[in-house]
């Protein structure tokens, strides 16, 4: 009998049933914790800054609640991320609605689909009564989620929806809007935006002003998507907290969305939020990586294929078929959740998942129930139930009732602003 074979194969068996079991007993370990995640998440208001299900009824079903009953997607051929029993689920108990709109039409346009869009968020607390009420404030929040309601706030992402018009930022502001996102993923003629080229070095004279006039609103400065030089500008001059909807840590994923270290602590000094999104490029290096690979590939492939489409595709297709993509994970994002509290602690944190704004998520978080999950997950890494309160609501709260004051102190001090973008040309 060859034994130096069998000690082999059962090393090898042991190897495999301990780290089997240490697999097995970290999941459990997080499953122990679900329950005590739940009366968290039942304790406080649960907020979501991103949400973009008023763009996925505007693809799929042009806003029609008649073909599409936000009680149940699941059942369509490529299901949403978000519903109503599923939120239910998830504790979700204040939702930002994102109201997006491509930055790439014209301004003019921008603002009549964002119209469409809040049109949209209106009806849709107007349809499911018994689930949803507007918010427009914090005490509205609160208010609504101690009725057993999800507060619904309605989020502007992306500055090209006011048209460089201040008069139309304040009627966005009427209309229930209580965020705007200074930029999309265009360079504005007046801020500058991430992934674009930069014409400003952050905010001009007017945008520093389209700042001022949100602060005396009382609508709150979103930051991402902008270009560092422009977080910066932002927090110089915003007096009111500032947030970031939906955006991670540069220092572990180096995508220009997300927020550098220094802009970390400055947004701490603000008193602002910001707000773990579950986007995969954001939340894994390994990922993004991956598609930088994919994307010097295809370019390769076109290069050498001018006018041959036919052998672009296949030889794309027998590179996807050899090239698995790697996925992010929930553990990645409470990874994120983790930096940030490290540089600057938990009253600086809270949650903004871009559901259906995105097309694939990481594992475990697939869809809007799961937030329960990402809470177990820091629970077992030796979050408190009050850091985890704050995270979940009471950071996001705070940002809200901080521009509150500072609308109200700045109502009384001064006039709507009267500048237009020509006075500084």
């Amino acid at each position: 009998m060859n034994y130096q074979l069998l000690r082999t194969l059962t090393l090898s068996l042991l190897i495999l049933v301990v780290f089997g079991f240490s697999a097995l007993s970290a999941q459990t370990d997080r499953s122990d914790y679900i329950d005590q995640a739940i009366e968290i998440l039942e304790s406080v208001p649960l907020f979501d800054g991103h949400n973009d299900v008023p763009w996925q009824y505007r693809n799929r079903v042009n806003y029609k609640f008649s073909e599409l009953d936000f009680y149940d997607t699941t059942h369509l051929e490529q299901p949403m991320h978000s519903d109503i029993p599923r939120l239910r689920e998830g504790r979700v108990g204040a939702q930002w609605w994102s109201v997006y709109v491509s930055a790439n039409i014209p301004e003019n346009e921008a603002v009549k689909q964002t119209l469409e869009q809040i049109d949209f968020v209106h009806r849709l607390v107007e349809k499911y009564p018994d689930h949803f009420e507007l918010a427009l404030t914090a005490d509205d929040v609160e208010r609504i989620f101690a009725d057993g309601k999800i507060a619904s706030l309605i989020g502007m992402e992306g500055g090209h929806s006011i048209a460089n018009s201040l008069a139309t930022l304040r009627m966005f502001y009427e209309l229930g809007a209580r965020y705007m996102t200074i930029t999309h993923s265009r360079t504005l003629d007046w801020a500058d935006a991430a992934g674009d080229n930069p014409r400003h070095d952050g905010l001009t004279e007017f945008g520093e002003e389209v700042i001022r006039e949100m602060n005396r609103l009382g609508m709150l400065v979103d930051i991402s998507h902008v270009a560092p030089a422009t977080m910066r500008d932002a927090i110089r001059v915003s007096e009111a907290p500032v947030m970031f909807s939906h955006s991670n840590a540069l220092a572990l994923t180096d995508h220009p969305r997300n927020v550098p270290d220094d802009v970390l602590h400055l947004t701490a000094e603000n008193g602002g939020i910001v707000m773990v999104t579950f986007v995969e490029t954001f939340t894994s290096e390994e990922r993004r990586e991956f598609f930088a690979e994919r994307a010097a590939y295809q370019r390769k492939v076109e290069y050498l294929n001018p006018g041959r489409p036919d052998v672009i595709t296949r030889k794309m297709a027998e590179w996807d078929a050899d090239n698995e993509a790697p996925k992010s994970t929930l553990e990645q994002v409470a990874d994120h959740i983790d930096y940030i509290r490290d540089q600057i602690g938990v009253d600086y944190i809270g949650i903004g998942g871009d559901y259906d704004g995105i097309p694939t998520l990481p594992l475990g978080l697939e869809d809007v129930s799961t937030y329960p999950v990402l809470f177990a997950e820091l629970l077992k890494r030796g979050y408190s139930e009050e850091e985890l309160q704050k995270i979940a609501g009471l950071n996001m709260l705070r940002v809200m009732r901080g521009a509150e004051e500072v609308s109200a102190r700045l109502r009384a001090e001064r006039e709507p602003s009267e500048v237009i973008i020509s006075d500084f040309e």
